[in-house]
């Protein structure tokens, strides 16, 4: 068998004319002899009857917060109501078809209930259903523990569910099918003339993802990685080739030396920075600070350690658990808030001497001020203020010619 995963988002699901053209996508698979296996998001978003935000609104209205064993539960109805939806569209359209649970289709995880992790997959019921003719629909986004408890597997669970499978199928490719043409160069609700990318690299769209850009869940990448597994991103309601996503050049309109210096601008917002003068506290090293840090269940991002000062980001969101850290460690600290990081991404500037300079003189010429910088080997992130976002990203788009 020739396996193919196709995955549908939520607004891909969300009606009879949507789930008609993710069927379209599904026969096309057949038509060239490939086996689809199908992984559905639950239905519509907010505000939809049957969109996950909607069931957790539903259950909070109650007044009684749920405890995160039963969320899961409620949760998993979503996806368990699309792939019962989905499989009957296909039997109405002349396919044999059957719906499993994340658990059914063999996922075990831990009982780390609301973002729970991937222990096994056991596939043997969907090889099965495969074997019989039958299209095997799958609900995203869930596992089940070795207890039978519903599990999920947290935000954008779904791509996890399709790489996870494919992974464990021995997919040729994973299709995820959303309501964009494919990843594009920046967010196009601010750079106007971003641009959708013909292919990708793993580690640089895991970075996009990693920096904000709402691509692709960052764990679907990882397993994607690891089992070299390409996956392509589509439009639903297009016929677009969309953005191939691998480790090796393929030949679709991709040559390695139209491979550009930078592939995409990333942004993060509701960024905090914290600047700490670490000598005028009363704890004996950094490790206390970080350590103390890290048991408060703060992340930090961004660390830059100095003789004098220390200096790191955090969201917003986790102020006051920062400020209740520091103030027990009696620590002189500032904070700057309404922050945002903003990051250039590409495989190629590893070992590219001045991609920084260019970056910086980007920013500079829009009189824009770098709080703190960091990098790595793909990437350079930039902290600004939020009031510069759209004038930051469209500068250093333009500045790398990532529209052309």
């Amino acid at each position: 068998m020739k396996i193919i995963i196709q995955k549908f988002g939520g607004t891909s699901v969300m009606n009879d004319e949507r789930r008609n053209l993710a069927i379209d996508k599904i026969e096309a698979a057949i038509d060239k002899n490939l086996d689809p296996v199908v992984v559905v998001s639950a239905i519509g978003r907010m505000g939809d009857p049957y969109a996950t935000d909607t069931l957790i609104n539903l259950i909070k209205s109650t007044g009684i917060e749920p405890n995160p064993r039963e969320l899961d539960i409620l949760m998993s109805c979503g996806e368990i109501i699309s792939a019962t939806v989905m499989a009957n569209t296909l039997k109405a359209r002349g396919h044999k078809a059957a719906v499993f649970t994340g658990g059914q289709a063999g996922i075990i995880t831990d009982d780390n209930f609301l973002d729970a992790k991937i222990l096994k997959v056991s596939p043997e019921n969907i090889l099965k259903s495969l074997e019989e003719g039958v299209i095997p629909v799958i609900t995203g986004f869930q596992g089940m523990t070795e207890n039978g408890d519903i599990t999920t597997l947290g935000r954008g669970g779904s791509d996890v569910t399709a790489s996870i499978i494919g992974e464990a199928l021995n997919a040729e490719l994973v299709e995820i099918y959303t309501d964009v043409d494919g990843v594009m160069t920046a967010d196009p609700k601010i750079v106007p003339d971003a641009r959708v990318m013909d292919t990708i690299f793993y580690n640089e769209v895991f970075q996009m993802a990693e920096y904000g850009a709402k691509v692709l869940h960052p764990r679907a990448v990882e397993i994607a990685m690891r089992s070299n597994i390409p996956i392509v991103i589509r439009n639903t309601n297009s016929d677009y080739n969309g953005t191939l996503i691998t480790n090796y050049h393929r030949t679709r309109s991709y040559i390695e030396e139209d491979m550009k210096l930078i592939t995409s601008v990333a942004h993060i917002n509701n960024r905090t920075q914290v600047k700490i003068t670490p000598f005028k506290s009363n704890f004996e090293s950094n490790e206390l600070l970080f350590d103390n840090i890290a048991k408060a269940g703060v992340s930090i991002d961004m660390i830059n350690i100095y003789p004098e000062q220390i200096f790191f980001i955090i969201d917003e969101k986790q102020d006051i658990l920062l400020e209740k850290v520091l103030k027990e460690l009696n620590c002189e600290y500032s904070l700057i808030h309404d922050c945002t990081k903003v990051t250039i991404i590409g495989n190629r500037m590893r070992g590219i001497p001045g991609v920084m300079a260019k970056a910086v003189s980007a920013l500079s010429k829009e009189n824009i001020e770098i709080l703190q910088t960091s990098d790595s080997h793909t990437t350079i992130s930039c902290l600004i203020e939020s009031q510069y976002t759209n004038k930051a990203v469209n500068a250093l788009h333009n500045y790398f010619e990532l529209g052309k």
